[in-house]
Parts: structure tokens; sequence; C-alpha cells
């Protein structure tokens, strides 16, 4: 296999890859399973009690309404593992400014053919005619607008409004065209707002995007919205909130958040920082048109009359900052299982027992208390030593993610120099931030290989992707995309053809299987990261895009293997007949 199926662009921050982004869109405040005041019809079409009509919910959902966690939805039926929930087009989507000249407007695809772009605005992309066609009736209005927009830029790098902004522009020209009363737009309008209770720094924010929009749209002020149903400020702050607090990530196969979505039914989902299913969006249809689809996939069986639960965080983070992430922007506190078991140590925060007997310690917070092994109850000595690193660690952290697309090299020295500090200071391949770091770390080494790629760095990469994989599995179930996604990818650098095979160890760095053997791991891995895929992105799709790629290189390693050991076979048959000869 060559290398040139690995590369891609890799924009997710590291501290908040998929699971943030991917399940950033919500509506209630409470994962505990509450006693159900209110339950609805099965119909495809289902009123919630607010006299709103969602439609494409299964019959073997349905809407509840409770006094804990206000409005979810709950499995009528055993739904089983890697079973699909919900498969929807989004009500509304917009591709990131950095992906409007590789993917299809229309459809969110990648073109390995080219694509066309609009002769008019010159800055959207479809796969086709018949893309652009179908999504004319939107883009013949942003179309004039990112002209409009471009025209006034005080510079080239601001020419393309933010997708936050485009996404929500066409939300409120669809709105018009459905018409205000419409199922559509009251779908809109049910989404939660929370808008009274925000965090001021997210007001601020909300703020300047509802200025951006209100220029975008070709208007001078919030006033002249009336046209869009708009009425009051209120009505905007409502809006923006609505759109802030549900908005998904839209991501590409491998997860990689290509844009923005919006869905009222998905955003139905009420959280759990350990969930029972999550959303993707695996391209499954073999129908252009239908995509991007939008999927609710479940990670584990989900039994009859149980709340169906999603995570709108990085489930990959320690419980304080996923329940400061949670507090500033959906305005609750998780009242979760893994939130409020404080008997067990998580491995998000963790480090190894100082007397390396196995077992781990708690991570230390505070210099003047006393942590031990839960193993062998060993003492760790130098707690500030570590608190030290943590601070170091996740101050890097943040540093190598905000530059990582501006200034590769530096991101990576700086990967590259505290992942050590940390490692020395004991912490798990699981715990924050050393986990996110590595990913990070691997992602850069990603995109560092090219076509006269080395050994060396050829077989870092892999003992990285190895070190991720390891700390996710320790944390996220079987089956999480994140996790297969992370052993997809291992299993792929296996496979690359290794340009100098070593064959013998190095005395200083943990020896890679070479030739044959690699190649046989490379096969295990895929084997496995199939099963996986299986799981996250739905069995009915085999695994979607991904999974179906894999398969196909499994299928590819099946044959190389079989021609490997059918010339070891025909060697060997030949040294056996020439002995005989003699």
């Amino acid at each position: 296999m060559s290398f040139a199926s690995l590369k891609s662009q890799r924009q997710s921050k590291a501290s908040r890859s998929y699971v943030a982004s991917s399940d950033n869109s919500k509506e209630s405040h409470s994962t505990t399973v509450p006693k159900l005041i209110h339950s609805n019809n099965s119909n495809p079409s289902t009123s919630s009690k607010e006299g709103t009509v969602y439609h494409g919910i299964p019959e073997n959902i349905e809407v509840r309404v409770s006094d804990i966690s206000g409005r979810g939805l709950w499995a009528k039926n055993l739904i089983k593992a890697g079973s699909v929930i919900i498969s929807l087009r989004p009500h509304s989507f917009s591709l990131a400014s950095r992906c409007l000249d590789s993917h299809c407007s229309s459809c969110a695809a990648v073109s390995n053919s080219g694509l066309l772009r609009c002769t008019g605005c010159r800055t959207v992309r479809y796969c086709n005619t018949t893309c652009q066609t179908n999504d004319w009736s939107l883009h013949r209005l942003e179309c004039s607008a990112l002209r409009n927009w471009a025209k006034s830029a005080p510079s080239k790098n601001l020419s393309v409004p933010s997708d936050a902004v485009r996404c929500l522009g066409r939300i409120l020209w669809q709105k018009k065209k459905e018409g205000f009363d419409s199922n559509w737009s009251k779908e809109i309008d049910a989404l939660q707002s929370h808008r009274h209770s925000l965090h001021p720094r997210v007001v601020e924010n909300n703020t300047h995007l509802a200025h951006s929009v209100v220029r975008y749209l070709g208007l001078s002020s919030p006033g002249e919205l009336s046209e869009f149903g708009i009425l009051s400020a209120g009505d905007l702050a409502d809006l923006i909130s609505r759109f802030v607090t549900n908005t998904f990530a839209l991501t590409s196969p491998s997860l990689t958040p290509v844009g923005v979505s919006v869905s009222p039914l998905v955003a139905l989902f009420n959280h759990s920082c350990d969930p029972g299913a999550v959303i993707v969006f695996p391209r499954s249809s073999r129908n252009p048109v239908e995509e991007p689809q939008m999927q609710v996939v479940a990670l584990r069986d989900i039994l009859p009359n149980e709340e169906i639960l999603t995570s709108y965080i990085d489930t990959t983070l320690p419980r304080s900052l996923r329940q400061a992430a949670l507090k500033e922007t959906y305005d609750f506190t998780c009242e979760c299982e893994l939130c409020r078991d404080d008997d067990n140590i998580d491995p998000r925060e963790s480090i190894w027992c100082p007397k390396s007997c196995g077992g781990m310690c708690p991570t230390p917070s505070d210099e003047s208390e006393t942590y031990q092994c839960v193993k062998c109850r060993a003492v760790v000595a130098t707690p500030g030593f570590i608190i030290d690193a943590l601070r170091i660690g996740q101050e890097a952290l943040e540093k190598a993610t905000s530059v990582q697309d501006t200034d590769h090299d530096k991101a990576l020295q700086l990967t590259t120099n505290i992942i050590p500090i940390l490692v020395s200071a004991g912490l798990t391949p699981s715990c924050h931030p050393l986990l996110a770091l590595v990913g990070l770390h691997k992602s850069l080494l990603l995109s560092s290989l090219s076509a006269d790629i080395t050994q060396e760095l050829l077989d870092e990469t892999i003992r990285n992707a190895v070190k991720h994989y390891m700390g996710l599995s320790a944390i996220l179930c079987d089956g999480h995309p994140v996790r297969a996604v992370a052993l997809a990818e291992l299993g792929k650098l296996l496979a690359v053809d290794e340009p100098h095979p070593v064959t013998s160890p190095s005395t200083n760095i943990a020896f890679l299987p070479s030739g044959p053997p690699r190649l046989k791991a490379a096969y295990e891995t895929l084997v496995r990261a199939r099963h996986e895929l299986m799981i996250g992105f739905g069995r009915n799709n085999e695994g979607g895009e991904l999974g179906r790629n894999i398969r196909e290189t499994v299928v590819s390693l099946e044959k190389e293997l079989g021609v490997w050991t059918q010339g070891i076979h025909n060697t060997l048959q030949d040294l056996l007949n020439f002995s005989r000869n003699e």
C-alpha cells in the first residue's frame, strides 16, 4: 500500500477532536434516567408537548418529556450495538472555509476528478451539474451574499465568512422559503436557547456572530430582519443561541471536521459522558442527493424504555474539563455515572504506581495531600513535580493546537519536547493531557509523511499510533468511532511499503516487525479495526465509507500474504526436490 491513501487534511483540535465537535449540539441538562411524565406516539411524525412535529422518527424510538432531563429520545424496543438508530440529512449545513475548494457544497463529498466552481461567487464548488442544481434554490441567494461580503472584506483572508455565518444565512433563507409556520421552521424554533444563562464570553461571541449575519444578509441593522421572522433583539439572540447550542460538526468518514450542521431531531438526544450512542457522518448512501447523511449509531445494546444518550463534548477529557465545557456552552452540570464515580480512579486522571507494581494512582492536584497506589498503597513522593508537569503539558497542548495549521514545525517541536516530560512524570497513556498530545503528535507526523518517506519517520509514526490507540482503549468502549478510526490508521500505517526494512532491533527504541511479519500485523490490525468500524459507523453501513475501504485493503493484504506464503512453499519444495536429486 502506498502512503497516498493515508494523507489527508487534519483540522480537529487534539484536546477536542471528534467527540467534542460531532456531538456538539444539545437540548437538556441531566443524564439520570428520570421518572417519565409524558410519552408520545410512535408515528414517523411525532409531536412534542410544545406542539412541534418531528419528522423521521423511527418506530422503535419516541420523544418523551421528563421533569429532570426535559425532552429526550427513548428506546421502545431493544436496539443492538451497531444499529443505526436515526439516519437523515441535516436541516442545514455549511462547509468550513478551508474545505470549500476540496468538498462539494451540495453533498459534502471529496471528488477525485475535480470539482466545478460556481462562476458567480467563485467560492463554492460542486461534484457536477446535478449537485449544483440541487443546491441552487439556496445558493442563488448565497451567491450574491458571498460576492458582496468579499467586496467589503478588509483583506483576502477575510473574504469568505465563517461556516457559522453561512449556515445561519441558509437557515434564514430556508425559513423564509418554507414559511415561518412550516414544520421545518417550527423544528428550528423549538431548539433550546439558553440565552438567559450563557457565560459572558459566549454572549460576547454570539453578539459578534449576530452582527456578522446581519452584514452577510446585506442589511444595515438587526431591525431589518423582519422579513426573516426576526422581530426583536431577543428573537435574534435566541436564533444565535439556538444555533450555537445545537450545532454539530459536519465530519468526514474518518472524523475530520469539515463544517457545521444543524438537525433539530438529533438535537433531542440528551447527554452522557459515557454515551450509549454516537453521531457520525459515515457516507453510507450510494445516492449523493441524500448526502451528507447524519446517523446516530448504538455503541452498545440499548434496552427497551432506556433513554438514548449521546455525548456533547470530548469524553477523553477529565471530569473537571468536561464539566467546565458543559457549563459554559449548555449551562448544566452533568450527573452521569462517570461524573458521579468518586470511588474508582479515572484513567483520564491517573499515573503509574511509583513502585512499578502495575497499579495506578490518581493524578495529584494538591501538594499538601497524600496520593497512594490503589494496589500496593505506595505513596507518591513528588506530587509537586507531577502537578507542574500537568500544567506544562496543558499549556503546551493549547499552544500546539493553536499553531498546528499555521506553524507545523513549532507544533511538532512542542509535542516532541513535552511528551517525554509527561511520560517521566508517570502519566498513564490514557491520562490527560498526555493522550491528547500523543494524538496531536501522531497527526503532525502523518501530515509530514510524503512519497519519499523515510523508514525512521514511518516507524516513529507507527509507534505513536500504537500509544494513541492504547490510551484510547483504556477509556473508550469497543467500537467507539474515535477508537475505531485510530486502529484503522494504525493498520494502514503498518501496511505502508517499508522504504528500508530493518533486520535487527535498535537498542534504544522499541523494535517493530518488518517485512512479512509487519504485513501480517497490518492484516490482523485492520481486521480488528473493521470489527470496531462496523459498530461505530453501523453494521448495515458495513462501517461506512471507511469500513468499506478497510475491507478492500484487508482483501488486498490477504492476496499479498497468500503470494508470500505460496512463494515460501515453492522455495521449500524446490529445495526438497533438489536434495532428492542429489
